[in-house]
């Protein structure tokens, strides 16, 4: 094909380079290349430009959105970490406070119990001695009859006379408790 094209060259005169244009060619296609850079110019690249400001205010906008929420997060993040040491704070203190109670509730509590302890020690010492008081004046009327009956038999004679009775009674008891007070 090359060398057709050679060949034609040749007979047309040798003049003509097929590589490189006509000149009316070359003025005609400058013409239509001046004219589209024009319009390209004039209503092409504003359109281009308006549409990249506004692709651009659009990210700078989404880049401000975000860095205000980012500011929002750290100061909601520093919020909370104080709330949350600050709940960590009162938890402690409401522990602290628990422990004291408790042990004000313990102290009372055995207070109560040793008061208590003191009472029913001090009535079971009040009932004893009135139980002892009670069980002394039973023995006494008791050894009283029995050792009237047993004077009287070791007498011979009766001893009818109360009075008598009662001081023979009281007379041995005061000798039965001297001896127990000596045996101490």
């Amino acid at each position: 094909m090359l060398n057709a094209l050679v060949a034609y060259a040749a007979e047309e005169g040798g003049s003509h380079n097929p590589l490189f244009p006509a000149w009316y060619d070359i003025i005609w296609s400058g013409v239509c290349f001046v004219v589209i850079l024009f319009v390209f110019w004039r209503v092409a690249l504003p359109k281009m430009q308006v549409l990249l400001d506004q692709r651009a205010a659009a990210i700078e906008g989404n880049i401000a959105k975000a860095d205000e929420a980012q500011r929002k997060a750290e100061a909601a993040l520093e919020e909370y970490t104080a709330q949350l040491a600050e709940a960590r704070k009162e938890a402690g203190e409401i522990r602290e406070t628990a422990r004291e109670d408790g042990k004000k509730i313990v102290a009372e509590a055995k207070d109560n119990a040793s008061a208590e302890a003191a009472r029913l020690t001090s009535a079971a010492h009040h009932q004893i001695e009135a139980e002892r008081q009670t069980a002394l004046v039973s023995l006494r009327s008791e050894v009283g009859t029995l050792a009237l009956d047993l004077a009287g038999g070791v007498i011979g004679e009766t001893l009818s006379d109360d009075a008598k009775a009662k001081a023979v009674v009281d007379r041995f008891l005061a000798d039965l408790e001297s001896s127990e007070k000596a045996a101490k």
